[in-house]
């Protein structure tokens, strides 16, 4: 029976101040921060391997590229140009998510290596590649826990909104002319928020975000754009509906070494008006706070049976053997 063989593989450590002090940083970093939560390519490819062991499918982790055998389905996630060093199979690969930032970076995997297909998350994201890579391009979401991310009843909920604050780029443009208003307004409207910023969780990070949306009535969504977005979709399996800042563009400051300033995108890619609502500035949010919050009071959301309609671990687990099928 052929196999499926997945990779994810980091980039080695590299000195950085001093010959070896590669060894040494990780260790000073787990005693100083405690155990690293995994990045959201590291998450990408744990889910897949989660849904894959609900569906009972069998599969090996970074067997070595000499023991993959004729037949054997290949999936690559990552991450950078190492996953791919020493690769000499015929087999097809299904690649992609990270890979590279953008495909300027890497316009010859396919050619390098049997590449067939390459993943992105959204429908915004895989618009970037397709000029590079064609047809091989298709869009693959993975899916969200939604056994560990669920509403948590009896929870008190003394939280109106939830800040989430991943806001990423011009930080200083954006507290002046974006979430300073909105912070404004909430104190205006009197209602009571807690702020959890994106890389300042500390220890603990997701137990402490999912303890403050047991406690939370709705979350606020900043950040200029997102392929997927596991922390807000995580909110929404969690039955907790956002208002989300989509602002319509890619503001990546890297855009423009792609050669590419201004390129459509959201921070929602997959949302409805089950899950919330979206505004688009500092000077609409009023407006849509208010029909938010009005249709919140109604008990108009269900941003939960989106999650359980469309990203579930074994969702996203079957559209990828189907992928690997096709490809193979």
């Amino acid at each position: 029976m052929n196999r499926l063989c997945l990779y994810y593989i980091k980039p080695p450590e590299q000195n950085r101040w001093f010959p070896g002090d590669r060894f040494i940083r990780p260790a000073v970093r787990r005693v100083l921060r405690g155990r690293q939560q995994p990045g959201g390519v590291e998450k990408v490819f744990l889910n897949l391997c989660k849904g894959l062991d609900r569906l009972g499918e069998s599969y090996h982790v970074n067997l070595p590229f000499d023991r993959i055998g004729p037949g054997d389905r290949v999936g690559i996630l990552g991450r950078d140009r190492d996953c791919l060093v020493g690769y000499d199979r015929p087999n097809p690969i299904v690649a992609g998510i990270g890979l590279m930032t953008h495909p300027s970076e890497w316009p010859e995997l396919c050619n390098e290596f049997p590449v067939v297909a390459y993943l992105q998350h959204s429908t915004w994201a895989n618009d970037i590649y397709r000029p590079f890579f064609g047809d091989r391009c298709r869009i693959w979401p993975v899916g969200i826990e939604t056994d560990r991310w669920r509403p948590e009843p009896g929870v008190h909920k003394d939280i109106d909104l939830l800040i989430y604050d991943k806001v990423r780029w011009n930080r200083e443009q954006s507290e002046r002319e974006l979430i300073g208003p909105i912070e404004a307004c909430l104190a205006q409207r009197g209602l009571t928020t807690a702020t959890i910023r994106y890389l300042h969780y500390g220890r603990d990070g997701d137990f402490k975000y999912q303890s403050l949306l047991a406690r939370s009535r709705a979350m606020l969504f900043l950040c200029e754009n997102e392929s997927q977005g596991f922390a807000y979709q995580e909110c929404l399996s969690s039955d907790v509906p956002v208002l989300a800042w989509d602002q319509g563009f890619c503001l990546d400051p890297q855009r423009f070494s792609w050669g590419q300033p201004v390129i459509p995108a959201t921070s929602v890619p997959f949302f409805d008006d089950r899950c919330g609502v979206r505004f688009q500035s500092a000077s609409d949010f009023p407006d849509r706070l208010t029909e938010f919050l009005d249709r919140l009071s109604a008990g108009q959301f269900q941003p939960r049976q989106y999650i359980l309609e469309n990203l579930t671990l074994e969702m996203a687990a079957r559209h990828f053997l189907e992928i690997c099928r096709e490809c193979a």
